[in-house]
């Protein structure tokens, strides 16, 4: 059943309750397509007291620029390489705790959004729906209040209320759902075609902790090769196909 708190977190006030907005938001971008953040740009810079203070390509960049430049806001694409959005979104609350995110997304997805809320993140935006939400989702979160897309806060509060995850069919799912952010993290690297000492390097371990992990993971999740491990990433959302 869905709790009163998550129920007051999706309950949003329409655009027309919201009172005006003092000072500038200080907006970070971050996507890995150059088109899709130009775009993001000029949507947001058409409408008063928005100040993009950054832009970034991948989740590493935007953690070292969330705690360079502190912005109020930030837009997370959720599938980007290296680092996806979900794994990007728990390091940014931790590096800054009043900076907001607002993530972009294609996915419907009740097992995405819940863990995106369980990492702190207050905004959740269906791509499909940018041009008619994203400015009303940032002022939102500028706020500290939190936004979703209508139809992806109506998939989470029926699934509340089901008592399950719409998106639990797959059989490894609740092992999906008992990894931890670096656990999700080293998947997505070696899904992404980097090996052991790519891993240890991108994520300061020594060759032989990056080793472990993996055979671990592999056991963990009884995978016997990488074509496996490809094929659950996906499966799980943790890629892209």
């Amino acid at each position: 059943m869905a709790t009163q708190t998550t129920i007051e977190r999706l309950n949003t006030p329409p655009s027309w309750q919201r009172p005006t907005l003092k000072g500038k938001i200080r907006i970070l971008i971050v996507d890995d397509h150059e088109l899709v953040r130009r775009g993001l740009r000029a949507l947001l810079e058409a409408e008063a007291g928005h100040e993009i203070c950054g832009e970034a390509t991948n989740g590493r960049e935007a953690i070292e620029l969330v705690r360079e430049r502190r912005p109020g806001v930030v837009i997370l694409d959720i599938s980007m390489p290296g680092l996806n959005g979900l794994a990007a979104a728990r390091h940014i609350r931790k590096a800054c705790e009043q900076t907001e995110i607002l993530v972009l997304t294609m996915h419907d997805s009740e097992q995405l959004a819940q863990s995106l809320i369980e990492a702190g993140v207050l905004g959740y935006i269906l791509k499909s729906d940018l041009v008619n939400d994203l400015v009303a989702g940032v002022e939102s979160l500028h706020r500290h209040r939190p936004f979703f897309t209508t139809k992806v806060a109506r998939t989470i509060l029926d699934g509340y209320v089901r008592g399950v995850k719409a998106d639990q069919e797959s059989s490894d799912s609740g092992l999906c759902a008992s990894l931890t952010g670096r656990e999700r993290e080293i998947i997505q690297l070696l899904a992404e075609g980097k090996s052991n000492k790519e891993v240890a390097s991108l994520l300061g371990l020594s060759a032989k902790t990056a080793e472990t992990h993996r055979a671990n993971l592999m056991r963990k999740l009884d995978l016997h090769s990488v074509s496996d491990l490809v094929h659950y990433a996906v499966r799980n959302q943790i890629i892209e196909p």
